[in-house]
């Protein structure tokens, strides 16, 4: 065994080349020595649990409920009923979506290859223990840190753990890193340190540290449950104070129970349940469209995206390339290519093109290779050695055809057709080291065809429709990059070779506002696009498939994997195109819409009732009087019109366009609505009690917590406060509602007769405390749609606002990791 700061014998223990023992594998996963992390990709049940219950409103109504309790009072406890449903269901979806969500990632984990008896086998990368015997290939990564046994041409991008971009050739007995990512060759080596013990884990990389995605709901939401738990703070003892002057003579039992009103009222129990809820079913129902969701807040996230890049391969196409022909250039025969072609395909390790070119050509005999350069985005070529009959190297045209020769002329046409055309070179030099020898020669076109996707057409056109820019940005020729785009109905435009670009952003911003196509983009390039389309504003999503792509993805505001991509794109990603199919990208969109537009309807009801109560709280105390309801009618009042309802809204369809300003919306409608629905419950108060001709201090002496449930005159005033209460909030459940569809229709429906049921029934009437003579109702009813009539107003007035002062896209702050306002 070896730990990870020893030097190994590179001629000691063959046996090793067998990789180990099923018995050995065993001792080492009893003892602890595997890869697992302590990380998790969701929260345990107890966290479920805890995050569900143990929170400070739940505290504060936990509280209130007890006090309520002492009094005798329980029928004006069922707020706490309600407590305890919320807080249940909330831990019942999570932990369902918990245990899908969770099933999906396993079936996505990382793989890895470890040779174990001799056999080599793919494995969750979890269960990698130490001393596995581990092989490396193109866009994996490394999993674990050790000594390089065996490499063939092996290169990995270390830019996570030195900062270095460019890629690092690596020899047998060199010492590599977990994190880091291979971009070329294949190799294979022991782990001498896996888990938490890996360098990875113990410096937690930047490329593997888990950077959670911005989301504006939760970030406003939170300041939210801020504000008002100040306002929580000021107004306790407010209300305590103010109810001991009015109903203080009635005894403790009677401040207790009209004080836990009012702070029953500022509560917004409820909301964090519901945006959880709306964020955990949206993924869930992803899920089911093939969409992983490795992070709740890419929901929302991809909504508010303005800018999407694509690559072409794997995106717009199948991904799957086919060998068409091969022409050839100077004096080679189209039987010598052919044969070369088929040698440079009989590789181990072939990427892409190697491997269409094998499925289309035999291997030739007598060719037996000596040397091998593999394939890198930043060289553009690889190369095969076969002794005697040379140096083959296949790759760009533009790098390995000179400039003026006929063959860059011939590649330019056969490109605009929207063929993929590699070229086919010679040498006479045995290469040793990754440089272009300095007599090559042009030997023939290789042609490739790749297929579009059947629904990359209609996807694209969704994109347009939705004001959704497209930017296709792909390591190919860059008019075979733009003759596809055409194909699926882009208007490519002038395509940019970024060869003749940088990789500064600030020198990308202008072009990229005009390019729609571009070819020849290097990883950091990708890179540098990404950073120069968030300089300008935009929220940027990134789509990719190839290890190339894992730069671009981890620093774009919401980065989308395919699912039979590279693993080390995948492990940066926040949506994982399950299926590979980039059409599930709108199914996307729409419910990150969803989220954001019903989150938006449902938190304006919980901090209407916030502000009613606050106005009401304040009312009261400069007017000497008591609380205008009970608990149990609050309870009631929220129930009907913000608890059922809301449930409903938020997990129902809504398309509308992310528009910025999620809290400022909230705050311009709930709060003034809020206030005028607490100025009309203080009207109608008042109104009922000088109606039926009970004077205050009378009144107060006589609605006694003994009397109340037989004095039907002490009734009258929280009767008729609740009657307004009602007739208000349901008008503006009905704004909030718009446009009316049929279910929201039946819903509103639905609750009003609920409402109407609990003045009617009279075991509920009983329960409620209800007493509603004919007067009572039609005066109430009359504040009431005088209030329904200015929250109109006050709607019209935000709509107005709006209008005049429309928020058409997002600006950003400075980054770290993904922000943005």
């Amino acid at each position: 065994m070896t730990t990870s700061g020893e030097q190994v014998d590179l001629t000691a223990e063959p046996r090793r080349t067998m990789g180990l023992t099923g018995s050995e594998v065993a001792e080492r996963v009893e003892r602890g020595q595997t890869n697992e992390l302590a990380e998790r990709t969701s929260r345990s049940f107890g966290e479920i649990f805890r995050a569900n219950v143990l929170t400070r409103f739940n505290a504060i109504l936990g509280a209130l409920f007890v006090l309520v309790m002492t009094t005798g009072s329980f029928a004006d406890g069922v707020f706490g009923i309600v407590l305890v449903v919320n807080s249940g269901i909330g831990i019942v979806q999570e932990y369902l979506a918990k245990r899908k969500l969770d099933r999906l990632a396993l079936l996505n984990a990382p793989q890895t290859r470890v040779v174990r008896d001799g056999e080599l086998r793919v494995i969750r990368t979890g269960q990698v223990v130490l001393d596995d015997l581990i092989e490396l290939r193109t866009g994996d990564q490394v999993p674990a840190d050790g000594t390089l046994r065996s490499s063939t041409g092996l290169e990995l991008d270390e830019s996570n753990l030195t900062g270095e971009a460019d890629p690092v050739h690596h020899l047998p007995g060199d010492e590599i890193r977990s994190g880091t990512m291979v971009v070329a060759g294949m190799g294979r080596f022991h782990a001498s340190a896996v888990g938490a013990d890996a360098y990875v884990n113990r410096i937690a990389a930047e490329a593997r540290r888990f950077t959670r995605t911005h989301s504006e709901i939760q970030s406003s939401i939170n300041r939210l449950l801020t504000y008002i738990t100040w306002v929580i703070i000021v107004s306790l003892p407010l209300q305590i104070w103010s109810q001991w002057r009015a109903v203080g003579a009635q005894g403790w039992q009677a401040v207790v129970i009209r004080s836990a009103a009012g702070l029953v009222g500022l509560v917004p129990e409820g909301l964090v349940l519901l945006t959880s809820i709306a964020f955990l079913l949206s993924a869930v129902q992803l899920a089911r469209r093939q969409v992983l969701v490795q992070q709740l807040p890419a929901v929302e996230g991809l909504a508010r995206v303005d800018v999407v890049c694509l690559d072409k391969t794997g995106t717009l196409t199948v991904g799957e390339i086919v060998f068409e022909d091969v022409e050839a250039l100077g004096d080679a025969s189209t039987a010598e290519l052919r044969q070369a072609l088929g040698a440079l395909a009989d590789d181990p390790d072939p990427n892409g093109t190697l491997a269409a070119v094998a499925a289309a050509v035999t291997p030739p005999t007598g060719w037996v290779r000596s040397g091998t350069i593999p394939f890198t985005s930043e060289r553009k070529w690889s190369a095969g050695c076969f002794g005697e009959r040379g140096t083959w190297l296949l790759g760009a045209p533009e790098v390995l055809l000179p400039d003026g020769s006929p063959g860059r002329e011939r590649t330019a046409e056969l490109a605009a057709t929207g063929r993929r055309v590699v070229a086919l070179a010679r040498s006479n030099a045995p290469l040793t080291e990754p440089a272009l020898p300095s007599d090559l020669r042009p030997a023939g076109l290789v042609l490739l065809t790749e297929q579009v996707r059947d629904d990359a057409h209609e996807t694209l056109a969704y994109f347009a429709e939705q004001d959704v820019a497209i930017k296709v940005v792909s390591g190919d020729n860059p008019q075979t990059v733009a003759a596809v785009a055409r194909r699926v109905g882009l208007d490519a435009g002038e395509p940019v070779d970024a060869r003749s670009l940088g990789e500064d952003p600030e020198s990308l911003r202008e072009v990229v506002r005009g390019t729609t196509v571009f070819g020849r983009v290097s990883p950091e390039q990708k890179r540098a696009l990404v950073h120069a389309l968030q300089a300008d504003g935009h929220v940027v999503a990134m789509t990719g498939d190839g290890v190339n792509d894992a730069l671009a993805l981890k620093d774009a505001d919401i980065g989308v994997a395919m699912g039979n991509g590279a693993q080390a794109t995948k492990a940066v990603a926040e949506l994982v195109l399950l299926d590979g199919r980039f059409a599930h990208l709108p199914t996307a969109l729409h419910e990150g819409r969803r989220v954001i537009g019903n989150v938006e309807r449902v938190a304006n009801l919980f901090v209407a009732k916030n502000a009613m109560s606050l106005v009401a709280i304040v009312a009261t105390a400069l007017m000497a009087t008591a609380f205008p309801f009970l608990p149990r009618h609050l309870t009631l009042v929220s129930s009907v019109t913000i608890g059922i309802p809301a449930f409903f809204l938020a997990l129902g369809p809504n398309r509308r366009r992310y528009v910025p300003g999620f809290l400022g919306r909230i705050l311009r409608f709930a709060v003034p609505a809020g206030a005028v629905a607490g100025l009309s419950v203080i009207v109608s108060y008042l109104v009922a009690g000088s109606r039926y001709g009970v004077p205050r201090d009378e009144f107060l002496d006589r609605c006694s917590l003994a009397a109340r449930a037989v004095d039907t005159a002490c009734r009258q005033p929280g009767t008729g406060a609740t009657i307004t209460l009602l007739v208000v909030f349901f008008w503006i459940l009905a704004i909030l509602s718009r446009p009316f569809r049929l279910w929201k229709g039946m819903l509103l429906g639905a609750m009003v007769l609920l409402a109407v049921l609990a003045f009617v029934v009279p075991a509920a009437r009983e329960l409620f405390t209800f007493s509603a003579p004919a007067a009572l109702v039609r005066e109430s009813l009359a504040v009431g749609l005088a209030g329904g009539v200015l929250v109109e107003l006050v709607h019209q007035w935000v709509v107005r606002s709006r209008s005049r002062h429309p928020q058409t896209g997002s600006r950003r702050e400075p980054r770290r990791g993904r922000v943005d306002r």
